[in-house]
């Protein structure tokens, strides 16, 4: 289960990399991605107006997961570890990342973030690429 950040889907809707495109379509075509729901949000605010539309229809066709009780306590548990640790991070990441960790999920970005997440021990990445 492939959870899918924005900057992934940014990737996808522009265009600009093959690989990021071709490795999404595989995805979506095996119904294997999923959207967490602030993702949507964030990709729904950034469209233009007259791309909206096309855009919520697509996402609509994608199994999309939402925060429960237990996600945001799990965000603010991870709050508290990174500040400890000496790290931060952006409530938008932390929610996606922790929608993604209670689904048994792994994500794929090209967020930078995700990865410390990972190093953390707070997720899985969808490549693999554990510290």
């Amino acid at each position: 289960m492939t959870f899918v950040d924005t900057s992934v889907w940014i990737a996808w809707l522009r265009r600009g990399s093959g690989s990021v495109h071709q490795r999404l379509d595989l995805l979506l075509d095996e119904d294997r991605c999923y959207l967490p729901a602030p993702v949507r949000l964030e990709l729904l605010s950034g469209v233009r107006t007259q791309d909206a539309a096309r855009l919520g229809r697509l996402l609509l066709s994608v199994p999309t997961r939402f925060p429960a009780p237990s996600t945001w306590a799990l965000t603010e548990t991870w709050c508290a570890l990174a500040a400890r640790k000496g790290d931060r991070f952006g409530m938008g990441d932390l929610l996606v990342a922790a929608i993604a960790h209670e689904h048994g999920g792994r994500i794929w970005s090209l967020d930078g973030d995700f990865t410390r997440m990972a190093r953390l021990g707070f997720i899985r990445l969808d490549d693999d690429r554990q510290p």
